[in-house]
């Protein structure tokens, strides 16, 4: 009796702290932001300006505790959680932008741009 090869059940994707994810979410948070400028600036929007106000506070501390835990598995530099934890406050914008800033940096350096940056070698 032949048994017909039975298919290894696919792995579930889940999701990763990687350089692009980050890059995503922060792209997105600049998204709600400026949704919530738009409904601050027109009358008569109250309901959507807590709505988009509640999701920007609550997106700018995922963002803080995710690019931390970035920064300390050497995904992101220190310049990019800077951005992203400190200037984020003010405006995630500076976030985003430090993101695309490192991208560009890393794929001139010939890195990929979701790979963790390569460490220097330690001098002894």
């Amino acid at each position: 009796m032949n048994a017909a090869p039975t298919a290894t059940p696919a792995a579930p994707r889940s999701p990763s702290l990687s350089f692009t994810t980050l890059k995503r979410l922060s792209f997105t948070h600049s998204t709600v932001y400026v949704c919530l400028l738009a409904v601050w600036l027109i009358p008569g929007l109250a309901g959507a300006e807590s709505v988009f106000g509640f999701a920007h506070g609550i997106g700018w501390i995922c963002m803080v505790l995710l690019i931390l835990l970035a920064l300390r598995a050497r995904v992101v530099p220190l310049r990019t959680a800077f951005a992203v934890s400190v200037l984020g406050g003010i405006a995630p914008f500076f976030g985003s932008w430090d993101f695309v800033r490192e991208g560009r940096s890393r794929s001139t350096d010939g890195e990929r741009p979701g790979a963790a940056p390569t460490a220097a070698p330690r001098a002894r």
